[in-house]
């Protein structure tokens, strides 16, 4: 049968009139003046639209007298997409993270035909989608409780960095215990003196959960208001260096764990923060762009202002489309001066 929801068949005419590999697999377009059935992204002339259907997949338009394009290959596509399940399987079943060889080794495809394959269908390629189901796992044997070093490697990770660097600033509380101020977490902390001023440190078991210029225990008693506050002790003081030294070298930054949640769209911010490298700067509409919406300009600039670990997740990298350097929570001084670390040399 035709796909005859309306909604649904605007989506896929968009899709079809702009040629977009993304959708290849997800549905074909049957053309009845030719008897064939094509992928969205076939690169024939468009048919008018009244010549035009739309099927779930390759069987229901085979079953309404239609065959597969020679141009495109739709039937390949249906190939392409049983690969990536068997390989999405895999990487499910898998203790630790299969090799691209191994991956592709159950399609019959070439690495790296099998890479371009599944990330056009995933959106992810194969390392990065077991980086966070690894992420995913580590998260779920720490939200019941367990302790760190042992979440990470049971979940598959070879060392701490790697998980530190796959959980781009989504680690341990979880977000019923930052909704209810810090309900039932300890948290330790201290003001120090640096060289941009004053700076409050707060962590919890798990990471950094507060880095601010300029606050005080107060204002961390607000932010928190239902969590055990204590000033930081030995292990604390050791990640309370590992935090100045990422300040007094913005550039230079350790593998420092965090502790930070956000609404969805606020954690895509942040992560695509996090991936802007030291010395270079983006503007608001590119990290709208990197966290998949590109129109939500100004929302990004809010999610990027609701950051509450200031340099650990650079912030200070977003800058107007005019160049200037825009607004910072804690005082464009300061900004331009982290940018400037950043970009001198050595």
């Amino acid at each position: 049968m035709t796909i005859a929801d309306p909604i649904l068949i605007a989506a896929m005419q968009a899709a079809f009139a702009t040629r977009d590999r993304s959708q290849d697999g997800r549905f074909v377009v049957a053309v009845h003046t030719t008897h064939i059935y094509c992928r969205p992204s076939c690169p024939a002339r468009r048919p008018r639209p009244e010549n035009v259907a739309f099927y779930a997949d390759n069987a229901s338009a085979e079953a309404a007298g239609f065959r597969p394009c020679k141009r495109c290959r739709p039937d390949e596509a249906a190939r392409d997409a049983q690969a990536v399940e068997r390989a999405l399987a895999m990487l499910g079943e898998a203790e630790s993270a299969p090799t691209l060889e191994a991956l592709s080794g159950l399609t019959g495809y070439s690495p790296s035909h099998f890479q371009r394959v599944f990330t056009r269908i995933v959106g992810l390629s194969p390392a990065a989608y077991g980086r966070a189901l690894r992420a995913e796992r580590a998260r779920e044997a720490l939200s019941d409780g367990g302790r760190v070093s042992d979440a990470i490697y049971d979940a598959g990770f070879a060392a701490p960095s790697r998980f530190y660097a796959a959980m781009e600033g989504r680690l341990g509380m979880a977000p019923s215990a930052w909704a209810k101020g810090g309900a039932g977490v300890t948290i330790e902390w201290a003001v120090t003196e640096t060289s941009l001023g004053p700076m409050l440190v707060a962590a919890t078991d798990k990471g950094v959960c507060r880095l601010a210029f300029g606050e005080s225990g107060d204002d961390l008693a607000g932010r928190f208001p239902q969590a055990a506050l204590r000033r930081g002790g030995d292990r604390f003081a050791a990640l309370l260096a590992q935090v100045v030294a990422a300040v007094e070298q913005p550039g230079r930054m350790a593998d420092i764990p965090l502790d930070v949640q956000g609404t969805a769209f606020q954690e895509k911010v942040w992560q695509a923060l996090r991936a802007i490298p030291a010395g270079e700067t983006r503007t608001y509409a590119q990290i709208a762009a990197a966290a998949g919406t590109p129109k939500a300009v100004r929302a990004a600039g809010s999610a990027n202002g609701a950051n509450p670990v200031a340099v650990l997740v650079p912030c200070h990298r977003v800058i107007r489309i005019d160049g200037s350097l825009g607004g910072y929570a804690y005082g464009t001084a300061i900004k331009q001066e982290l940018l400037r670390r950043e970009k001198r040399p050595g």
